[in-house]
């Protein structure tokens, strides 16, 4: 049936719903690029939301542990990887190795889950300010300033005994290859 054996009517509506298909088009490759929702505070190192359009890839990153960062320290002990926001540090340079062995970098993670442990020298409180401090120097910062979406969870321990802080990341790129391209945060 061609579009000239229609009644008046369904022609329009026909011609209305190509013209929709199209505007549909245009509007997915405009926000082909992956989002990042600002959360209340500019400064705080995370988004309040991430959106992933069709096209990437994911790559998820397992958690990782702190490396021994005082190896005259008894083995076993906080002392021996030292404070909430020297484990983090630890811990973000060892995904980061990882995300740039995969061709990605910390500007590709889009969530990241931090597990803590509270700490004796606290009261065994977390202590969230030191894991914030080193997280900011990686996510949010003037040399990369896109910012995952996070989680913190407060653990009673982890694996490693001694370990304050382990995190996961979720990092994507563009199918075929194609590093993601980089989004700063939406205002």
């Amino acid at each position: 049936m061609t579009n000239t054996s229609l009644s008046p009517r369904r022609r329009a509506l026909s011609w209305l719903a190509a013209g929709a298909l199209l505007s549909a088009g245009f509007a997915a490759q405009a926000h082909d690029e992956v989002t990042r929702t600002a959360i209340g505070d500019p400064k705080f190192p995370i988004a309040a939301a991430v959106t992933v359009p069709h096209g990437y890839s994911t790559t998820y990153l397992s958690g990782n542990l702190p490396d021994v960062a005082n190896a005259q320290a008894p083995k076993g002990t906080v002392e021996a990887y030292g404070n909430t926001e020297t484990q983090t540090a630890s811990v973000l340079k060892k995904l980061g190795d990882t995300l740039k062995s995969l061709g990605l970098g910390y500007g590709d993670v889009v969530s990241a889950t931090v597990y803590l442990v509270g700490d004796p020298a606290k009261g065994g409180e977390i202590d969230f300010a030191g894991m914030n401090a080193a997280f900011s120097t990686v996510f949010g910062a003037p040399a990369q300033p896109n910012k995952p979406a996070r989680s913190t969870v407060k653990v009673a321990g982890l694996v490693l005994p001694g370990a304050l802080v382990e995190i996961d990341l979720i990092a994507v790129h563009r199918h075929g290859g194609d590093k993601a391209k980089a989004t700063p945060d939406a205002k």
